[in-house]
């Protein structure tokens, strides 16, 4: 063989030809690795396309994405709980402290347009402030009693004002849950004197009403006795005084023990036994 005819290749060639093929290989993995995005369960996607917020949500699963021109932002779904203490005034103003607990979800088709009007900082500036205006709004309307006797009432007022303003920013509101109203201790107190006072009201009022009855039963009682007495005044007759007058006689002489009396110019009893 000819030495001539060999091709000998330089090191520095070869090198330089495994670095390149080094180099469009770890490129083919980056766009691959770059060209698909997986949004997972419970979120949907925000694709920016060199920052411009796009019409399409990904949802759950694996998606093609332009490498390097769109970007996808993950956006939680699920239920979420927003729990808070706020301080309004009640129609009489008296300071209520309310605690509260929001469970909501962000509408899966529109959280794109949540994160351009927004962003990712949702429930600070748009769930916490309308909890609050909510609150005030309701409350104002409602004395402070009222906001305990009515409580109900109350938490589904608040429920549908909070409603309409956070379905602005397409976040659903699930359900509310007021945990409490706490007062000032002046109004504590003046409730809590309140509620003694009507309970001595009502004491008053059972013995009086107590008092009025055992009332009506004696006067029952005595026209029940008046009528009994008149009812025996009708039936008395003069053949019944005879009878009951030689009733008593014959008993008296059962009791007689045959001794006249020591009393003299007295009559002598029973006198009138014989011509009966």
């Amino acid at each position: 063989m000819n030495d001539n005819n060999v091709v000998k290749m330089n090191p520095f060639q070869a090198g330089g030809k495994l670095l390149t093929t080094i180099l469009v290989l770890a490129v083919l993995i980056l766009l691959g690795t770059q060209s698909f995005t997986i949004i997972s369960a419970g979120h949907s996607g925000v694709v920016l396309q060199l920052g411009a917020v796009q019409p399409k949500v990904l949802q759950e699963g694996m998606h093609f994405k332009i490498p390097f021109i769109q970007t996808v932002i993950p956006m939680e779904v699920r239920v979420q709980k927003s729990e808070t203490s706020q301080t309004s005034a009640s129609r009489d103003l008296q300071t209520v402290s309310t605690t509260i607990a929001v469970n909501h979800h962000l509408d899966s088709e529109n959280v794109n347009k949540l994160y351009q009007q927004v962003g990712l900082e949702y429930n600070s500036r748009i769930v916490d402030p309308a909890i609050a205006e909510a609150l005030k709004a309701v409350t104002a309307q409602y004395t402070a009693e009222e906001l305990i006797s009515k409580r109900s009432e109350v938490s589904n007022k608040v429920k549908e004002v909070l409603r309409q303003k956070l379905s602005t920013y397409h976040i659903i509101l699930d359900e509310i849950n007021i945990r409490e109203f706490t007062f000032s201790d002046e109004f504590n107190r003046a409730i809590e004197s309140k509620q003694v006072a009507e309970q001595q009201a009502l004491k008053s009022k059972l013995d009086l009403e107590r008092i009025k009855i055992e009332k009506e039963q004696e006067i029952t009682r005595a026209q029940a006795q008046a009528e009994a007495l008149r009812l025996q005044k009708q039936e008395v007759t003069p053949e019944l005084i005879q009878l009951r007058q030689i009733e008593a006689q014959l008993e008296a002489i059962r009791k007689w023990d045959g001794k006249l009396p020591n009393v003299t110019g007295g009559a002598t009893p029973f006198i009138n036994v014989g011509n009966q």
